[in-house]
């Protein structure tokens, strides 16, 4: 794997731990330090400094990184992310990532981070009220500005992206300083 796939792979981690709801989710709801990529996640500490150590969120931290939006992430908030995991990143078109990467793709790399991040903390809890409240779905507007489809099957938790794809919450509530990560198992496009 490349340097560049490996630092993208690293910042999308970031993103998608704040992403993932799954089936599993009463066990998994506010577990203290949950495991996601083989590594505890503190709730005492922040987005970007529990990502980095998920071997799952390689890419994603890469991405972080290349976008400049560790700082971000690493203030106060708070957010919630819907972090894709490097599986969610290689279903990509091949060459995707390394050519989100580079310098020149900057704009678009953010644009694509910053839509599956969140204002705000949203537990899914919070995400299947919405989803109730709302009829059986529920938009949420992302930081990049275009709104999210969250959806719920049963108790699991689903997110649209304005193309139509979907990916599910595999590991929700991932409790950090600066808000809360759910993992979730595709790339989102704005």
């Amino acid at each position: 794997m490349s340097n560049a796939r490996r630092s993208f792979a690293s910042t999308a981690a970031a993103v998608a731990l704040a992403v993932s709801v799954g089936a599993a989710l009463p066990a998994v709801a506010f577990a203290k330090n949950p495991m996601v990529g083989g590594a505890p996640m503190f709730a005492s500490k922040t987005i970007v400094e529990n990502a980095v150590n998920s071997k799952d969120h390689t890419t994603l931290v890469a991405a972080v990184k290349a976008a400049g939006l560790v700082d971000t992430l690493s203030g106060p908030g708070p957010f919630t992310v819907f972090a894709p995991t490097n599986a969610a990143f290689a279903k990509l078109p091949a060459g995707t990532v390394e050519t989100l990467v580079k310098p020149e793709n900057k704009g678009t790399l953010t644009k694509i981070l910053t839509y599956h991040v969140v204002s705000g903390i949203y537990t899914a809890k919070d995400l299947m009220k919405l989803v109730k409240d709302g009829g059986g779905e529920a938009q949420l507007k992302t930081v990049e500005g275009t709104p999210l489809v969250i959806q719920a099957k049963g108790k699991s938790v689903f997110v649209t992206d304005t193309k139509g794809s979907t990916a599910k919450v595999t590991v929700a509530n991932v409790m950090q300083s600066n808000g809360v990560i759910h993992v979730v198992n595709g790339v989102l496009q704005p």
